[in-house]
């Protein structure tokens, strides 16, 4: 049996990395669970798959889940704060670590996780984003294997050839080509942008995703953090990372060679695919996910993003071009200028321009240590929340 820990096991990630471990119970039992708050959530997931521990970040709901796990007659630990995350994500049981938790805030138990010497499942692509060289190192360090969860970066790693040991020039690789959906704003006028709502913002198409991470789709932030995490992943140059919008979300991602092939991978847009590709890997287990019917796609359509109308993936590609910390300043900006346009307080064309100020105003010094990219963290987040402040419905 093989023992697996979820941080973030709430979250959408999480509940489907449950239930492609629920379709094995022969193979896989849930070693720990860790979330955020979300009590009844993580009450229910432990009446199904009985972990000998479980982590609230909240200390309030943690005390909750406590004496609701007592009245259901379940002796299962409850740990609090980050110390219970980082409980959950070296705990012995585990032999993988599904890294789940959305935001920087899933760094800390992730790097945790790979000093522990765990296999690491990541769909938190923040870890790589704001400390992807530090992240890299103490990956080297412990010979860790870390498999992606994000669709296009397993695409990716599937459509590579097995030795990573080379660099992608030696295996012939000529470029990556990453896929975009577009988001739900892909064909509205720039005019419509301003008065979009987070409601409409959160409607992603093709996939069923956490707000945040929709938000960040519809402003392409998302493809943009995805660009700097294949930059540590592969160590490919951003100068090999092309993004290629492709609406019907069925190529997750190509690789194309010096040769002039291009391989892509092909599957129904569904999470519980690269979960199951990461849990069973380099063997195949069964995801619960219909099989890709051809015929019922019956087309596939590319073109090029629109940076004048999504600015925020331009924003990307300048952090990891640029380098030191700047792609953890840009991470934190913009997951302040999200949260207030979730909460009403900035508007949807506003987030970019939060983002921009932010890198712009704030120096980002190489940073080889957790703590000064915590601080260069707290630092970004406390400028952004400025200018959100300041900037209300208006122009920032």
């Amino acid at each position: 049996m093989i023992g697996v820990s979820i941080l973030g096991s709430t979250g959408s990630i999480g509940r489907s990395t449950l239930d492609v471990v629920g379709r094995h119970p022969g193979r896989y039992r849930v070693a720990a669970l860790a979330a955020h708050r979300d009590v009844d959530g993580m009450l229910r997931q432990c009446l199904r798959h009985r972990p000998e521990l479980v982590a609230l970040a909240d200390a309030h709901s943690a005390a909750r889940l406590r004496d609701a796990l007592r009245r259901e007659g379940l002796r299962i630990e409850v740990a609090a704060g980050e110390e219970g995350l980082e409980r959950v994500a070296t705990h012995p049981a585990a032999e993988q670590v599904m890294a789940a938790i959305v935001g920087a805030a899933g760094l800390p138990p992730t790097l945790a996780a790979v000093r522990a010497g765990k296999r690491i499942l990541l769909a938190n692509k923040e870890s790589l984003v704001v400390a992807g060289a530090l992240f890299m190192e103490e990956v080297r360090r412990a010979g860790v294997e870390v498999l992606p969860i994000d669709s296009e970066h397993n695409a990716i790693f599937q459509c590579l050839p097995a030795d990573g040991g080379r660099s992608l020039e030696e295996r012939g690789v000529a470029r990556i080509l990453l896929t975009a959906s577009g988001g739900p704003f892909r064909t509205l006028p720039a005019e419509a942008l301003e008065g979009v709502t987070p409601e409409q913002a959160c409607a992603h198409p093709n996939w069923e995703m956490g707000r945040k991470i929709s938000v960040d789709s519809a402003t392409l932030m998302n493809k943009g953090l995805e660009v700097i995490e294949a930059h540590w992943l592969f160590g490919a140059a951003p100068s090999r990372i092309q993004v290629v919008v492709h609406p019907q979300s069925v190529i997750h991602s190509m690789v194309q060679y010096v040769d002039g092939s291009v391989l892509a991978q092909l599957g129904n847009p569904d999470m519980r695919t690269p979960i199951a590709h990461a849990l069973a890997w380099p063997e195949r287990i069964d995801s619960g996910v219909a099989p890709l019917d051809p015929f019922e796609v019956a087309r596939l359509d590319f073109e090029p993003p629109d940076l004048r109308r999504f600015p925020c993936l331009g924003l990307a590609f300048r952090a990891i071009e640029a380098g030191g910390s700047l792609p953890a300043v840009l991470n934190a900006a913009n997951e302040v200028a999200v949260e207030a346009f979730l909460q009403g307080r900035l508007g949807f064309l506003q987030i970019p321009r939060v983002i921009e100020r932010t890198m712009e105003r704030l120096p980002a010094p190489p940073a080889g240590d957790l703590p000064t990219l915590m601080e260069i963290d707290r630092r970004a987040r406390e400028l952004a929340r400025a200018l959100v402040a300041r900037s209300g419905k208006r122009e920032t």
